[in-house]
């Protein structure tokens, strides 16, 4: 079993919460890492509602709960059973105890709103992505990854044509079973058709209308395919970063399919021989290095910066503390352009980073190195100990200068 970075995470959780929930896509490893985690509970109870014995076990839900106190009970699939979290929320009150419920679902906070409702106060969500780079590249070569993507079905496969159409019968799933059990009625062929179309704009400025026209709705409804694309976890709408700097920015989010694995399938792309040849090669790159860093540090604001004159950074990583500018390039040796450095000096980020798929890192300035994005999460995260870990801005500025080395 592949060890996930998340799982320490979660079990801490289950200490300070009533109750955890492990949100994601579809097929990223939830019910694996949920049956690994509560093994190590005494008496711990599994619940697949998507069984229909399992489902019925709760058709008395507070009967089936109050019956098996004193135990942490996981229920997979949550989205299947909205009506239950008013009784998860009796029981949790009755009983004031930490590490109850271990609630597994494929859709956002926003799409399970009976649980942020009901349960505010009582729950911790936690995201579980698709296999990270740095979770498997002890164990593979990074073109590997880049082919399959994350997901643990389709990176293990035994080859790539296996992986290939494990993707294509995920994607349609996805579209014929899945939307509709969430209570959507929208055509399936419309939504491929968008996310076919995302696939191709793929690491663009989003453009609502363009797409409306093409697929013949309004951009209203194309807001509202895209907002079901990002609450499901298939898609990434990557904000604009906000600076009070004299110049005029781009406003509109950059698109990005959150899973590479996926980009491929629905370009139809078989071999990596294929993918290097792309138009979208680069994008394809930006976007595996994108998804990997951002959801490495969730503590962190994510968005791109872009002024209307062209200069930009593809990455900003920022919080009130903070700022790390990272520009991805799909070649080994790396240039960047006058844009990249008069954005570096509008932004002034405490680290800045050129991703491109190299082995060894080198710097290019006194503050920019290049490097892969694997040395770049460790980086950041060093970084971010060292800082946090000062008592004082003296001290936070010499850690600082550390790094900067």
């Amino acid at each position: 079993m592949i060890k996930r970075n998340i799982a320490s995470e979660i079990l801490t959780s289950l200490k300070s919460f009533p109750a955890v929930a492990i949100l994601g896509p579809r097929q990223s490893g939830k019910s694996t890492l949920a049956k690994d985690l509560i093994s190590k509970f005494k008496g711990s109870i599994y619940l697949d509602l998507e069984h229909p014995g399992d489902l019925k076990k709760l058709s008395n839900p507070l009967l089936f709960l109050k019956e098996n106190p004193n135990k942490l009970i996981c229920l997979d699939e949550i989205q299947r059973a909205p009506d239950i979290f008013p009784f998860l929320r009796s029981v949790i009150d009755d009983t004031n105890r930490n590490g109850q419920f271990l609630l597994l679902g494929s859709a956002s906070p926003d799409l399970l709103k009976q649980s942020s409702e009901s349960l505010a106060g009582r729950i911790v969500y936690k995201e579980l992505t698709p296999f990270l780079y740095d979770e498997i590249n002890k164990k593979a070569a990074l073109r590997k990854y880049w082919m399959r993507g994350g997901f643990p079905r389709s990176y293990l496969s035994k080859n790539e044509q296996i992986s290939f159409e494990w993707l294509n019968s995920f994607i349609l799933t996805y579209l014929e079973r899945d939307i509709p059990q969430l209570g959507y009625r929208i055509p399936a062929n419309n939504i491929r058709r968008l996310w076919t179309m995302c696939a191709h704009l793929n690491g663009e400025v989003l453009n609502a209308s363009k797409l409306g026209d093409s697929l013949g709705v309004s951009n209203v409804t194309v807001r509202k395919y895209l907002d079901l694309l990002v609450d499901t976890y298939m898609l990434r709408l990557l904000k604009p970063y906000e600076v009070n700097i004299k110049k005029r920015m781009v406003k509109s989010p950059k698109i990005y399919i959150r899973d590479i694995g996926i980009v491929n399938a629905l370009l139809q792309i078989t071999h990596f021989n294929q993918l290097m040849s792309h138009p979208k090669f680069g994008a394809s790159w930006e976007s595996l290095v994108i998804e990997n860093i951002a959801s490495s540090f969730k503590d962190l604001d994510v968005s791109f910066y872009r002024t209307q004159d062209g200069a930009e950074i593809d990455l900003i990583l920022h919080n009130q503390n903070m700022i790390f500018a990272i520009e991805c390039k799909s070649s080994m040796a790396p240039k960047v352009t006058r844009g990249f450095w008069s954005s570096i000096d509008a932004i002034k980020p405490d680290k800045c980073y050129i991703a491109a798929p190299v082995k060894e890192h080198y710097s290019i300035s006194e503050h920019t190195v290049v490097a892969n994005f694997d040395f770049i999460i460790k980086d950041i995260h060093k970084y971010i100990s060292m800082v946090n870990s000062s008592n004082t801005p003296e001290e936070n500025n010499y850690m600082r200068s550390l790094t900067e080395l």
